[in-house]
């Protein structure tokens, strides 16, 4: 089966649960997106579950990932508490969040939540190059997709190329920066020249770097003016906005590692 995975979605992270996550869920939805994501560790697993219930959107049309929070010791009974707080059935996606205590011990665990049709598709967040090569010599179930910080001021060229090589998705969260870029000059420069937001434009170069992109608002108007990106960057703009790139085109997954 191939799994198509949206190229743009709402990212929940530090949305409230409650009210606010429902109504950013709920608007997100309303205005086109179909790739929600969620995990564990946010502690709004149930307010994007009620959402998507309500939305009266057909299920099968939705993409929802959740995250497994490698501090708990089974992705697998990890996966069943998830749904049982989604209210739902099953995810489309599930992902180790971080790899904590190494890149290859939970993945028996995630291998066992597929096979049991808890999810559709497993992958990791925030791994390395190295750490995607450790798990591919181990796994049966090879990772569909690697979540991580990813944005023209942390462009980590070696990273996205590993995973392409591998066969991965590379998906961007925090493609804003969790706002400091909005408010950079070259950045405003161009959203000036194309009439655009700047969060529209780090957006559309994220899309067009061929990321799946997740930025977060829990703003209604934010959340639906992050998904009119329906229009081109030009190579020059693009090329100014790679030069913003502060990794060295790294092939690290986040330079202030918390694990």
């Amino acid at each position: 089966m191939t799994l198509q995975i949206p190229s743009l979605g709402l990212g929940v992270w530090q949305t409230r649960d409650g009210a606010e996550c429902e109504r950013a869920v709920a608007t997100a939805l309303e205005t086109g997106y179909r790739l929600i994501d969620t995990a564990q560790d946010y502690g709004n697993e149930v307010s994007v579950g009620k959402a998507i219930r309500a939305s009266g959107i057909p299920r099968e049309e939705i993409f929802l990932t959740t995250k497994f929070r490698p501090l708990q010791k089974d992705p697998y009974a990890a996966a069943e508490q998830s749904l049982e707080r989604l209210g739902l059935d099953y995810v489309d996606l599930y992902l180790v969040h971080w790899p904590q205590g190494g890149p290859t011990w939970a993945w028996p665990g995630m291998e066992k939540a597929a096979q049991a049709g808890l999810t559709k598709a497993i992958g990791v967040s925030n791994f390395s190059a190295t750490e995607l090569a450790e798990l591919a010599e181990v796994a049966e179930l090879q990772p569909t997709l690697n979540q991580v910080y990813f944005s023209p001021f942390a462009y980590r060229r070696a990273l996205l190329d590993a995973g392409t090589a591998a066969g991965l998705v590379t998906q961007a969260y925090s493609p804003l920066g969790t706002g400091d870029h909005l408010t950079d000059p070259t950045v405003g420069r161009i959203a000036a020249k194309v009439g655009r937001t700047p969060a529209q434009v780090l957006i559309r170069w994220g899309l067009q770097k061929g990321l799946s992109v997740i930025p977060k608002s829990a703003n209604p108007e934010r959340i639906r003016e992050n998904f009119a990106v329906d229009f081109e960057l030009d190579d020059a703009a693009v090329a100014t906005l790679d030069a913003l790139d502060t990794t060295g085109g790294t092939a690290e997954s986040n330079e202030n590692k918390w694990w």
